[in-house]
């Protein structure tokens, strides 16, 4: 069989038993260690524990259950309530000004946690049904907080951003800071369609006559300031050269345990085990998956697979945007069915080659693969925020929410055709901070 036919059949054989249910690391594993038995015989199997190792065994690892246990632990505060709350106060008197407050507080939210999931469970319990009560339609009320959680994951720090920089080999200092300027465009494109149906549906403030005083709209300050401070202190540190990205996030997490401990007296034991121990049940899934996946990537390596696949695609007579179109929608489908995680380790390997000969910048790349992350939290028909909103509103149907995502899913198309035209909103930070 030449190497496409084997891909072909590698990708067929992946599917079947990704379909079966069956745990991401334990399918990728299986898959490749059934093809390495049947292509190249028993003898393969000798290589198995250590590629497995080898693709654990990096220090910048080391970050991630930092940063889950750091998301963790401002997730089970009440930091995204109080930050609605702060939000919402200043912005009153805006039309739309509760959608506008919590798409706002979504994306400070997901730079505290780097989480989605979390972003949507913790704004929108409380931003949801006052928006509701507010008179705000459910489908823009529930899509506003869908789409809005996906910033938790292009908004540094971004668990996918390091993921991505793992696996294409790639600066996870250069990623995080290309996140902040397509961060705040794809959060300033979901506010301007926000404020556009308000306006356009003539929704009414229910309490038009309510203000705040100065005073009101300040006393919630001393709660958020310390964990934002956490975030430019982590952020400070990466770039200014003081740490590493793991010990960064190492300090990001201790900084936040204590903080919650202080500020919203989570004093209980319980409480302090449940952080720790979904952290490391989360960072235990990843780290199996990127082991899992760095066999799979070995495997289609040794099957000289990925070098024909990048062979082909270098030889096709055709703009490169056209190759750029078609890893876009072999991304957005992917992402209908398979978790981030999964996508990037799965596909970066195969990706890289065709990339840098077609010339995309790398750093570029993550961003735009991010974005497509994104669209797949938000589309059917294993779209996380879609059924974490959906459990947050059980009253609301499925396809309310679907539908109120929908015209958020399209700003998130708009920013990845801005990007490409104009690539600097992504690359230029980088470069300018570290050179």
């Amino acid at each position: 069989m030449s190497p496409l036919a084997i891909g072909l059949l590698i990708f067929v054989v992946t599917c079947a038993v990704l379909a079966t249910g069956m745990p991401i690391a334990f399918a990728l594993g299986s898959v490749a260690l059934g093809f390495m038995i049947f292509m190249d015989g028993w003898n393969s199997v000798n290589f198995v524990p250590e590629t497995f190792f080898s693709g654990l065994n990096d220090f910048t690892l080391v970050s991630l259950p930092m940063f889950i246990i750091m998301g963790a632990a401002v997730a089970s505060s009440r930091a995204g309530s109080d930050l609605y709350e702060a939000l919402a106060r200043w912005l009153h008197k805006v039309p739309g000004s509760l959608v506008i407050s919590n798409i706002g507080a979504c994306a400070l939210f997901a730079a505290l946690t780097g989480s989605s999931p979390a972003t949507c469970a913790a704004i929108g319990k409380m931003g949801i049904p006052e928006m509701r009560r507010r008179g705000y339609d459910a489908d823009l009320a529930t899509g506003a907080i869908a789409a809005g959680g996906t910033l938790g994951i292009l908004i540094p720090p971004s668990i996918t951003m390091i993921l991505y920089g793992i696996a294409s080999e790639t600066s996870i200092g250069r990623l995080f800071i290309a996140g902040i300027i397509p961060g705040l465009l794809l959060t300033g494109l979901f506010m301007a369609w926000a404020l556009f149906l308000s306006w356009k549906r003539g929704t009414r403030i229910v309490d038009k006559d309510r203000s705040y005083s100065l005073k009101e709209k300040l006393e919630l300050m001393p709660r958020l300031l310390p964990f934002l401070a956490v975030i430019v202190g982590v952020i400070y540190a990466l770039y200014g050269g003081i740490a590493t990205p793991s010990e960064a996030a190492g300090v990001g997490a201790m900084l936040c345990l204590v903080m919650v401990v202080v500020i919203y007296r989570l004093w209980n034991a319980a409480d302090l085990w449940r952080i720790l121990r979904d952290g490391l049940r989360e960072s235990g899934m990843l780290m199996l998956i990127i082991g899992a996946s760095i066999l799979f990537g070995y495997m289609m390596s040794s099957l000289q697979v990925t070098q024909a696949v990048a062979a082909s695609i270098g030889e096709l007579q055709v703009n490169r945007w056209w190759i750029m179109l078609a890893i876009n929608v072999l991304l957005l489908v992917a992402g209908c069915f398979l978790p981030p995680a999964a996508i990037i380790l799965m596909t970066t390997p195969i990706l890289m080659p065709i990339l840098n000969a077609a010339q995309f910048d790398p750093i570029w790349f993550g961003v735009i693969l991010t974005i497509n992350m994104e669209l797949g939290l938000i589309t059917p028909p294993v779209g996380l925020n879609l059924f974490v909103i959906n459990g947050i509103t059980p009253d609301v149907r499925l396809g309310t929410i679907l539908k109120g995502s929908l015209p958020f899913m399209l700003c998130m198309v708009l920013a990845i055709l801005i990007l490409c035209v104009f690539p600097e909103l992504a690359t230029w930070l980088p470069s300018k901070v570290m050179g």
